[in-house]
């Protein structure tokens, strides 16, 4: 549990009484309060005592501390979760998808490896959908042979990397080609631990450490952070269903709910090791995306595996408090001109598919305006204000509309038939056309009406 601005503010110097102000604020309980919020630094108090800082951090940090592994646009960060549950509150940071690639693959394997990653994008609820990451195995032996993958994959994506290897002096010598980039190196165990430290304190990258159940974890996390390192996933080594599920939930519960520090990181979890099966991986890969993996290792991906897994870690770590919507603005639909005709929605994501999709079926080309309305349908965003006359008018105003087309038609939803006489008003430089009252009745309605525009 998160520590009170009550119970810092007695940390504070002598008693939080001190109120000096050079903090900015009137008095330390006001900074306590804001300190447990998040809202102020603890270095604006010049005052607090090393010892009680040290303190105050390590109760201030996040329960599963936060990890970013690659740089630039492509970082990939995990962790940072506050909740067992999603209808608690909500999932942070999506796990991170991995494309196993091996140094003992062909080359063409390893080619259309790398293409997929960088062409299998998907576009979906006004989002993009994508792997991640790629995980470089050394399996050959050769530490040559790994190395010569390493340069070849730096020069072709900028995508964050994690290196794989049981032999430490190749994984260092990998490390050493792409420091730059701050891979995430892994194994760190029991045998390597004090070798990996001294390479990462020279040159930063985020470690996976591995252990044979979740108790054999605590001293190597310990021992990392006494080191000064924090930026680690966890790897309890199950390789079977039941007890990933259950080492997984264990860790989860020890770290939000015990607030137990030496297990709160993000995990990284290896369905390619689990099983030969691709339908199983997959499989195994979903439960995954739901039981709490930061970062996900697959043995390959194809459109129709990758797709469902996206989908699914993208409806599962949307927040279920905020709508799915689209941005305000006008969307063109089958490459509509001047004369096309105009329409008018909300953007709650579902409500723009069905009528976007319904006028692409109709082969009209259209302008389709979708108004901000909070996420909500046409219904339910005019019963709370959101979709009326007063606030619609000003959008078709500034949205640019109006330089789009040489006529003045708007085609409103028929449902919300009775806002036309406020629209009349709003804009009277507009003929408001009250439309199909059903999203399935725009292919039979567009065609007709922009006939009738003709004769």
């Amino acid at each position: 549990m998160a520590i009170k601005g009550t119970d810092i503010v007695k940390k504070l110097p002598e008693g939080g009484k001190k109120n000096c102000k050079e903090c900015g604020l009137p008095t330390c309980f006001a900074f306590a309060m804001k300190l447990a919020s998040g809202g102020i630094a603890i270095d604006k108090c010049p005052y607090i005592s090393p010892e009680v800082k040290i303190e105050l951090e390590d109760a201030l940090s996040p329960p599963i501390k936060p990890v970013t592994v690659g740089t630039g646009v492509s970082a990939l960060t995990v962790g940072d979760e506050q909740v067992l549950y999603r209808h608690e509150k909500t999932f942070i940071h999506q796990p991170g998808m991995a494309v196993l690639i091996s140094d003992d693959e062909p080359a063409d394997v390893v080619e259309a490896k790398i293409k997929k990653l960088k062409e299998l994008h998907f576009g979906w609820v006004g989002k993009v959908l994508k792997a991640d990451m790629l995980a470089l195995r050394h399996a050959s032996g050769d530490r040559a042979a790994y190395a010569a993958l390493v340069k070849k994959v730096l020069p072709v994506t900028d995508c964050p990397l994690m290196l794989i290897s049981d032999d430490t002096d190749a994984l260092l010598e990998a490390h050493n080609l792409c420091a730059e980039r701050k891979p995430l190196l892994y194994p760190v165990t029991a045998q390597n631990l004090e070798k990996i430290i001294s390479a990462v304190q020279a040159r930063p990258a985020a470690v996976a450490v591995k252990a044979a159940g979740v108790e054999s974890l605590v001293p190597l996390t310990n021992r990392l952070k006494e080191a000064g390192l924090e930026d680690i996933l966890l790897d309890p080594g199950s390789r079977n269903l039941q007890s990933a599920i259950r080492d997984q939930t264990l860790i989860r519960r020890a770290a939000l709910k015990q607030v137990f520090r030496p297990l709160g990181y993000p995990t990284v979890a290896f369905p390619c090791f689990m099983t030969a099966d691709r339908q199983r991986e997959i499989l195994l890969a979903s439960i995954f995306i739901i039981k709490y993996a930061g970062i996900i290792v697959l043995s390959d991906i194809d459109e129709h595996s990758l797709l469902p897994l996206l989908v699914q870690r993208m409806n599962i770590y949307t927040d279920p408090r905020i709508p799915m919507s689209m941005e305000e603005k006008v969307y063109p639909i089958n490459n509509p001109d001047a004369s096309s005709p105009v329409l008018i929605t909300t953007n709650w994501a579902l409500t723009y598919f069905i009528v976007s999709s319904e006028i692409e079926s109709s082969k009209v080309p259209s302008w389709l305006c979708v108004k901000e309305a909070g996420g909500l349908g046409v219904l339910t965003a005019w019963a709370a204000g959101k979709f009326s006359g007063d606030n619609i008018a000003p959008f078709i105003k500034k949205c640019s509309i109006e330089s789009k087309v040489n006529h003045r038609r708007l085609i409103i939803p028929g449902k919300v038939a009775r806002i036309r006489h406020e629209l009349t008003e709003a804009l009277p430089d507009w003929d408001i056309i009250v439309g199909p009252r059903e999203a399935n009745e725009i292919p039979s309605y567009l065609p007709g009406l922009v006939k009738s525009w003709k004769n």
